[in-house]
């Protein structure tokens, strides 16, 4: 620990000492009042439920590790790989997002317009050179151009505090395109015709609530001839200045007058037909309403995993495999894989019954059940052998009853008997 003297000579207050971090003069860059690298929706899907599905989906896919690996001669998982690319992926994509911010960030985009690239914008050496390269930083950026062997690719510079264009090859820029994009981002799918017909009924509540009284107004007369149109106009503007110069709105009208109100809801079947392409959605999703707020049992979870959250990270890990992991490294074992925890929506009983029917197995050991748990590893250098706990070892052999232990030197399947009654036998 730091002596008392040290620790004064190296501390440090953000608000003592130095005037840099307090000055309103000094050039930062380019500065904004939100977020400048965050994805806007676009397409009017940040006005709809389109966003909350976006985001369900994209949270659930954020949760799940993925990872750059070693693997064995049989695609097995070994290790972790301490490289670049994993930290990107696990702690840190770049100065601005964490690993599960970028993945987060990577589906929504790719969700809205279709087809996202993952640009690596630190690297070892030049990723256009076509060489093994090591991946320092990773952000995702839209594709606003296709040719034959490169995109141009509308990027954050986080240098500069704002968006460029790049020309980069594809053979070095992670392409992912949406595995769902028939249902949502098709023009005529069933996502966008939700999206259409929410627009509708939105303009039809502004109309409802812009304060128009919409009134027929029958007067006593016939309207035929051009005075008494003019009258019958003179008639409707003084009526309105009535409402408009009043207090409380109240305006008069002769005896013989009828006045007809119109701001009645008109009855359509625009919410049946919402209600119809949601339930339609949620289908070709793989998904429920449960899902999403939050109370869907453990089967519909699993459903939902396999039919919607699989396709993207299998899209995503392949991708990245392809395009970030130079052939010589897939020889040589190196992989994308994900991870996903297998006990978030198992109960407590659930889990206690799993562990002893996995460590009785000698699938997990002691230290990786209580690892799952949230306990710290035990010191017992037997929690981290893959034993079964309920069989006793040989090492326990000498505490047992002299007539219940076992001959070594006997054969296997004559153990069973005691030795003592074995030499009765023999005798």
């Amino acid at each position: 620990m730091a002596s008392l003297s040290d620790r004064l000579v190296h501390a440090w207050n953000a608000f003592l000492g130095n005037d840099r971090y307090r000055s309103a003069f000094r050039d930062y860059g380019y500065s904004y009042y939100y977020r400048p690298d965050r994805p806007r929706l676009t397409r009017g899907n940040d006005r709809t439920i389109v966003t909350a599905i976006y985001n369900r989906i994209a949270i659930d896919v954020s949760a799940i590790s993925i990872r750059h690996v070693r693997t064995d001669q049989n695609g097995r998982f070994v290790e972790d790989i301490h490289s670049g690319l994993n930290n990107c992926l696990t702690l840190e994509a770049n100065q601005d997002q964490t690993g599960r911010a970028f993945i987060q960030d990577l589906v929504m985009s790719m969700f809205d317009e279709g087809c996202v690239a993952v640009v690596p914008v630190d690297a070892s050496v030049n990723i256009a050179s076509g060489t093994t390269f090591d991946i320092l930083t990773l952000r995702t950026g839209k594709i606003t151009q296709w040719y034959p062997a490169h995109v141009k690719v509308e990027l954050y510079n986080e240098k500069l505090g704002k968006k460029e264009e790049l020309i980069l090859p594809k053979k070095s820029v992670g392409i992912i395109e949406n595995p769902l994009y028939a249902v949502m981002n098709e023009p005529n799918s069933i996502l966008q015709r939700l999206v259409r017909k929410l627009s509708i009924l939105d303009s039809i509540d502004e109309q409802s609530g812009a304060g128009k009284l919409d009134l027929i107004i029958q007067l006593p007369y016939v309207i035929k001839s051009d005075s008494r149109r003019a009258q019958a106009e003179m008639r409707r503007k003084d009526i309105e200045m009535q409402l408009a110069n009043t207090k409380y709105g109240v305006a008069y009208t002769d005896a013989t007058e009828k006045i007809v109100q119109l701001n009645r809801p008109v009855e359509n079947n625009l919410m049946t037909q919402i209600e119809y392409l949601t339930s339609m959605l949620y289908g070709q999703l793989g998904m429920t309403e449960e899902v999403l707020n939050g109370t869907a049992d453990e089967k519909v979870m699993l459903n939902y995993y396999n039919r919607t959250i699989e396709p993207i990270l299998s899209s995503i890990a392949v991708e990245f495999k392809r395009k970030f992991i130079s052939k010589t490294a897939r020889t040589q074992g190196q992989d994308i894989l994900y991870f996903r925890e297998p006990f978030k929506l198992v109960t407590v009983n659930e889990l206690a019954e799993s562990a002893d029917k996995l460590t009785r197995n000698e699938i997990l050991s002691t230290n990786e059940v209580r690892s799952i748990i949230g306990l710290k590893p035990s010191d017992d250098p037997r929690a981290d052998e893959l034993v079964n706990k309920n069989i006793s070892s040989q090492a326990g052999a000498s505490d047992m009853p002299v007539d219940l232990q076992m001959d070594p030197e006997v054969d296997v399947g004559e153990q069973v008997v005691p030795i003592e009654q074995q030499k009765l036998e023999q005798g």
